[in-house]
């Protein structure tokens, strides 16, 4: 009886066993992950927010602060600094104050990069090729050494009061050119960050404004005619706006030709522009580290179109009217606006003082020995 009974216990743990065995070798063929989320539904991620969205929002609170500066630029004392140095300084502050919005980084990217080139592409309606090659190859000549002279002597001044080379290239593209479209066309294509960019622009824009109000103080003193007063601030101020601010009070005589001598540095834009990419890339095949190729700059395709497209096309077989014209211009000008703050979110004011002092005092000098440059040419 007690045999029988051993037996029948011996059998079931054999059975136990086996089941055992059984299940051991199921366990081994299914995927433990598997068995797990049979066992145990999987947790539901949090939503995160579209990037899409953010995308947008990031494009959006670029032009707001924009729209900020433009309030501010209407307050007596900043009226005269103009809508991009009062926008970049607003960007300034609030990454001072707040510190970057990561998380809106796509839509800002989007404003200072791509916004900039679109702002630099209908730039060239401003500029009127069959204008300047007729009634300005003169002042054309003198707008090439213009803009060598600034180069070429900010870059030296920098390297003697070893001062940025990168920022201090800009300063000496915008004082030779037209200040920040020329530091924006030129910026990537010498690899510039976005915050030497923005410095460069705010340095421009001030000093130009400083530079353009001297100028209608000593118009009256100096013993130029309105039409070479007019030549004088259109080959050795920053800025369009600052030519148009100086030359004013002269009448339309001089805005007229102040403006035409500052189209032919514009004009010279693009030749200085391919000129950049040649160096850069013989600068790049020098170096051992080709990892960073020099990008055919396509925005400058744009922009001689457009150039060529309002100076040919539009007026003459297209109307045009003048209302097109200023709203042309206006989103021209608040791309460039957003842009602006994209980039100024960029600036650390940690390292403003010791990037950006020695660059001006370059570029101031260079200024100042423009001016009389431009004088004794003129």
């Amino acid at each position: 009886m007690k045999a029988e009974q051993t037996k029948e216990v011996g059998a079931r743990d054999v059975s136990v066993t086996n089941a055992d065995a059984k299940d051991q070798k199921q366990s081994k063929e299914v995927p433990v992950g598997k068995r797990e989320k049979d066992v145990r539904p999987p947790e539901k991620e949090p939503k995160k927010p579209r990037s899409s969205l953010l995308w947008i929002g990031g494009v959006a609170f670029t032009f707001g602060i924009a729209l900020l500066g433009y309030w501010l630029a209407k307050i007596p004392g900043f009226d005269q600094i103009g809508l991009l140095a009062c926008a970049i300084i607003l960007a300034v502050v609030y990454r001072q104050l707040f510190g970057y919005p990561e998380s809106i980084r796509s839509g800002i990217t989007f404003s200072s990069k791509r916004l900039l080139r679109l702002a630099i592409i209908l730039y060239g309606l401003k500029l009127n090729i069959d204008t300047v090659l007729h009634e300005g190859l003169g002042l054309l000549m003198r707008d090439a050494a213009v803009i060598v002279f600034a180069i070429f002597l900010t870059v030296w001044l920098a390297k003697k009061l070893k001062a940025d080379p990168n920022i201090s290239l800009l300063l000496g593209v915008g004082t030779g050119v037209c200040g920040a479209a020329a530091i924006a066309a030129v910026a990537p294509i010498v690899k510039s960050k976005d915050e030497d960019t923005a410095i460069g622009v705010g340095i421009i824009a001030l000093v130009g404004t400083v530079f353009a109000i001297v100028y209608t103080i000593l118009r009256p003193i100096l013993p130029l005619s309105v039409l070479e007063y007019g030549v004088w601030s259109g080959i050795s101020l920053h800025e369009i706006a600052h030519v148009a601010l100086a030359t004013e009070p002269g009448g339309e005589e001089a805005l007229a030709i102040g403006l035409l001598a500052k189209l032919g540095r514009v004009f010279l834009l693009v030749p200085l522009c391919f000129i950049f990419m040649y160096w850069m890339r013989r600068k790049r095949e020098g170096q051992q580290n080709t990892e960073t190729k020099v990008e055919f700059p396509w925005f400058l395709i744009g922009f001689i179109f457009m150039s060529l497209f309002g100076s040919y096309v539009l007026g003459r077989y297209i109307p045009f009217s003048e209302g097109a014209q200023i709203g042309i211009s206006n989103i021209t000008t608040w791309c460039l606006t957003a842009a602006m703050v994209g980039l100024g979110l960029n600036v650390n004011l940690r390292d403003l003082r010791s990037k950006a002092f020695k660059p001006l005092m370059a570029m101031l000098i260079t200024s100042i020995c423009l001016s009389v440059l431009a004088y004794f040419i003129v």
